[in-house]
């Protein structure tokens, strides 16, 4: 039989591996801890690093669309009333078609720039933060739509589009029935929706600025408050 001592010691060991098992839980759960928080203080650094300003390129990108886009929709506005006789009525689609493709370029190179650099955070409340980034996302679109919609009016008789004398894009001819006029007739009211849209922008810009008083603007012309 065993005696009271041998078995007093045995459920000494017994309590010494449970408490001994409880001890690594209990650290193993601290480490897991430790751990997450590690991982959300790393990703609020992550947000609280972004940059205050947009950088040099996104800048030179945005204010250059801008002047490109009022300056195409200025020009094909004015161009439409030219007479055959006028010495700007060849100079004027000419000039028109190749600042267009050198946007479209543009766009393309602001996009891929883009997706592969951090900027700023968007301010405002939720819904403004979500209507700011699908209007973003709109301009892109309709600036997409309206590069084919004029590749279409200007080959639709198999003629490639001479830019500044520096490079040609190649013409398809036709590709569908009244392409000329179908594709006329798409630019002519996305150029009014992407002006529109940009009035609004600007508008939505001064709100932030005077109203809310963030930094939305100074973002972007690079005014430091």
């Amino acid at each position: 039989m065993e005696s009271k001592s041998s078995k007093t010691l045995k459920k000494c060991n017994k309590y010494k591996i449970f408490e001994g098992y409880n001890q690594n839980i209990e650290m193993e759960i601290k480490l897991n801890v430790d751990s997450m928080t590690n991982t959300l203080n790393l990703l609020r650094c992550g947000v609280n690093n972004k940059p205050q300003q947009y950088d040099l390129v996104s800048k030179l990108f945005h204010w250059t669309s801008v002047v490109a886009i009022f300056g195409l929709f200025g020009l094909g506005y004015w161009m439409v009333d030219l007479t055959y006789y006028d010495s700007w009525y060849k100079t004027g689609p000419d000039i028109h078609r190749s600042v267009g493709i050198c946007l479209a370029l543009l766009t393309v190179a602001r996009f891929i720039w883009k997706l592969n650099t951090v900027h700023p955070e968007v301010e405002g409340k939720p819904y403004e933060v979500v209507i700011a980034k699908l209007v973003h996302s709109l301009f892109y679109v309709l600036l997409t739509i309206i590069f084919i919609s004029g590749y279409l009016i200007t080959t639709a008789d198999g003629n490639s589009i001479d830019v500044f004398n520096w490079f040609s894009v190649p013409g398809f001819g036709s590709l569908i029935e009244n392409q000329e006029d179908i594709a006329g007739e798409v630019h002519f009211y996305l150029a009014y929706a992407v002006i529109g849209l940009a009035i609004v922008h600007a508008l939505a810009a001064m709100k932030h600025h005077f109203v809310n008083k963030d930094k939305t603007l100074i973002k972007m012309i690079g005014i430091k408050k």
